[in-house]
């Protein structure tokens, strides 16, 4: 599972575990949990946007090369156990014809790891706004190529990145 250090995935020299643990709920159990949750918050937001609240640019599918970048990089079934396993299924994910969104939080916590696709490349938005240490990053995005996007150990480290430093909407968003 990502974010967990085990024997198959050791911990990484100077990169700490994501904050929190994953607690290894079986699907029936995650949907139990969710289901408490949002009987208990009573929320007035649903797990999707309404149609009337979609940007333009929105669209509820992505386009076929889209689709296919985001299934060869693995990163939904990724993010959807990230969902169940440390939200408890309070994120919500929304596709564009260009990539994927996943969302959580709300008012002033609402947090979010977006991937779209560009030229036949993944790019993940970042929370920096300059240049990091990572031969793949150009600022803003970590841009992965084919061959970076289908290594599952570096897709892992990425969203792991990604939770733990996701880029914070502003309340206007």
């Amino acid at each position: 599972m990502p974010g967990k250090n085990t024997p198959e995935q050791p911990s990484r020299p100077g990169k700490g575990p994501i904050l929190g643990q994953g607690h290894g709920l079986s699907d029936s159990e995650g949907e139990m949990i969710k289901q408490m949750i949002r009987e208990e918050q009573h929320p007035s937001r649903e797990l999707f946007i309404p149609q009337e609240d979609l940007a333009a640019e929105a669209t509820t599918t992505m386009s076929p090369p889209t689709a296919k970048v985001i299934e060869r990089s693995r990163i939904r079934p990724i993010l959807e156990m990230f969902n169940r396993d440390f939200l408890y299924g309070q994120g919500r994910f929304d596709e564009y014809k260009g990539g994927l969104i996943f969302k959580w939080g709300d008012g002033y916590s609402r947090r979010h790891i977006w991937a779209k696709v560009e030229d036949g490349n993944l790019l993940l938005e970042t929370s920096h706004t300059k240049k990091c240490d990572k031969p793949y990053c150009n600022g803003t995005h970590h841009v992965l190529t084919p061959e970076l996007y289908t290594d599952l150990t570096l897709i892992n480290q990425e969203l792991g990145d990604r939770f733990r430093r996701p880029v914070y909407e502003s309340t206007e968003d």
